[in-house]
């Protein structure tokens, strides 16, 4: 996908669309990956990993109607991300109008109570929005377990969410800040919990009884 130029300092400050998601689930989590550097992987993220490979490693398709791109490079300067789409169907348009383009991202597990999936997608819509100069109404999430598409509105509601995670997302990688521990209980199925020690360091002992401790010992 062609995309403009644009200056060094901008292209420096973009974050990964996967950012995005890191931080609506938690923002430790995201500093840690893109701001520590680290990164530990378990069944779930291995698991995640090569459904995403498969997706990325398919052929273009098409079909009548619809022509299939995968592991599309995407860029928006105003929402200040890039990254790839697993997954881009683009739907012919009647009238001989533009295709619509259609993300989907390919997820392991099934649909969860928060939205941070749904602010990924909808932030690949904001690029492609901004790369082709059409409308992105829609797009679907595949989650691995259910083996079914969950339909995803691109509404007001959700481009504004996307819109303020993508720039808190920012400010916090470009203060280089990693928030302090948040114990909960999403934080047994991260893979980062032995990094982060959530349960020790939210509430970490006082350095006079830590003192009291080494001279009692």
């Amino acid at each position: 996908m062609p995309a403009s130029p644009i200056d060094g300092e901008t292209e420096e400050a973009l974050v990964p669309l996967s950012a995005l998601q890191h931080y609506l689930f938690c923002p430790r989590q995201c500093a840690l990956i893109h701001v520590e550097q680290l990164w530990a992987e378990d069944v779930a993220t291995a698991e995640g990993r090569l459904l995403h490979e498969k997706a990325d490693s398919g052929r273009a398709e098409a079909r009548p109607g619809v022509r299939t791109a995968r592991s599309v490079a995407l860029r928006s300067v105003a929402l200040g991300v890039s990254g790839k789409a697993d997954v881009v169907e683009f739907h012919r348009a009647r009238g001989g109008e533009p295709d619509t383009p259609f993300p989907v991202e390919y997820k392991r597990g099934k649909p969860k109570a928060h939205r941070a999936d749904e602010v990924q997608l909808c932030a690949q819509a904001l690029c492609l929005e901004e790369a082709f100069g059409v409308p992105v109404p829609q797009g679907a999430l595949f989650y691995g377990e259910t083996r079914r598409r969950l339909g995803v509105p691109f509404d007001a509601a959700l481009r504004a969410l996307t819109a303020e995670v993508a720039a808190a997302t920012r400010s916090m990688i470009a203060a280089q800040v990693t928030p302090p521990p948040v114990h909960m209980p999403a934080c047994r199925r991260c893979s980062l919990e032995a990094l982060c020690q959530p349960a020790r360091l939210e509430k970490p002992p006082s350095v006079a009884r830590w003192l009291a401790a080494q001279i009692g010992a």
